[in-house]
């Protein structure tokens, strides 16, 4: 039976090489979406471990440092410094700009102090040593010593960092605090909120820490509606790769009811003719499952920011193809139910 439903495929190869390459573009949409999401999230996490930091300062009552309209004075990090528990507190700026260019560009600001905890590492040039320098995240396409005008302020690149990029792959410029201050504040003494070494055991009232886990979520939020959106999209997706792969067997299961007529009256059971169509559905998907690796990792190369797909996004595709595997096979198993072993001697 195996055999005779891998020579079925091949004689109906024409219809099996369109199923395979329509299902393989659908699974590939779903990896490539399936992806997107995971960066969306993967950025937020990783910029969030990049500051170093235990344990984040702000205003009560508030959001997150990434996402509060509610900035506090930057010499509350002196006060929270004498806390208990906490090592050392370095006020924060977190806002958003544009560099001037031909065409103005979204960039993530982000001010610290000199020597501080929280200062990113350059990966090539060196770190920030004065006012009007900057590091850029490579994804913003500029080099070391090129002159940026962010928020019409003119600042010179002596560094460049790597995946700093956070919010649907926006670059991020690091620069010193009174930069920041400058760009976001007009020049007020503010900050976005404190970062401490060491988890603040009593606070100043009026203020309220939070962890990195808590800083993530908050972080997160504004992506919800967007993930969400493409969580039903990729569900969607599966729905019509199952119709296709399950279309597929289905129809072959249609021609092929003389053939099960012969093989009940031969004295094949249902089982085994399950084994045959899901033979047939599991070769399908996985053939699919191929051409969407390749499709998704044709296709990442265009996005407009880059798209991390991790090995466990890979295992999930394979658990969904073996899904698809099994609900297309019971389409065409009710179809091969309904033969009659008659039909095989010109019975109806």
């Amino acid at each position: 039976m195996w055999l005779i439903s891998l020579r079925d495929l091949q004689w109906r190869r024409r219809r099996f090489v369109i199923a395979v390459i329509a299902t393989g573009l659908v699974f590939g949409i779903s990896l490539l979406m399936a992806g997107t999401e995971f960066t969306l999230y993967e950025d937020g996490r990783r910029i969030v471990r990049s500051f170093g930091a235990d344990a984040w300062v702000v205003d009560e009552g508030t959001s997150g440092p990434f996402t509060t309209a509610s900035p506090i004075p930057a010499g509350t990090a002196r006060r929270v410094a004498l806390e208990p528990g906490v090592e050392a507190a370095e006020p924060v700026v977190i806002s958003r700009s544009t560099v001037e260019r031909e065409a103005p560009q979204d960039v993530n600001i982000i001010g610290y102090r000199p020597g501080s905890f929280v200062a990113i590492p350059a990966s090539s040039g060196r770190g920030l040593q004065e006012p009007g320098e900057a590091i850029a995240d490579v994804a913003l396409g500029v080099d070391v010593g090129a002159t940026i005008s962010v928020g019409g302020h003119d600042l010179r690149v002596v560094g460049l960092a790597e995946q700093v990029t956070w919010y649907f792959g926006t670059p991020t410029v690091f620069v010193l605090l009174p930069d920041a201050q400058a760009i976001t504040f007009r020049g007020q003494p503010l900050a976005m909120g404190v970062a401490t070494l060491g988890v603040p055991s009593a606070l100043p009232d009026g203020l309220r820490a939070l962890d990195n886990s808590q800083v993530v979520r908050d972080l997160e939020r504004p992506l919800k509606s967007s993930t969400e959106t493409i969580a039903l999209l990729n569900f969607l997706l599966w729905i019509v790769a199952t119709g296709i792969v399950g279309s597929m067997v289905y129809l072959s299961a249609l021609e092929r009811s003389r053939d099960f007529a012969v093989f009940k009256a031969t004295g094949a059971t249902n089982r085994s003719l399950l084994a045959g169509l899901l033979l047939q559905a599991a070769v399908l998907a996985a053939a699919s499952a191929v051409v969407a690796v390749v499709v998704a990792w044709l296709l990442v190369p265009s996005f407009p920011f880059a798209v991390q797909i991790p090995a466990a996004l890979y295992l999930r595709l394979a658990a969904i193809v073996t899904a698809v595997g099994v609900l297309a096979s019971l389409a065409g198993l009710r179809q091969a139910v309904k033969v009659q072993p008659a039909l095989a001697f010109g019975g109806q």
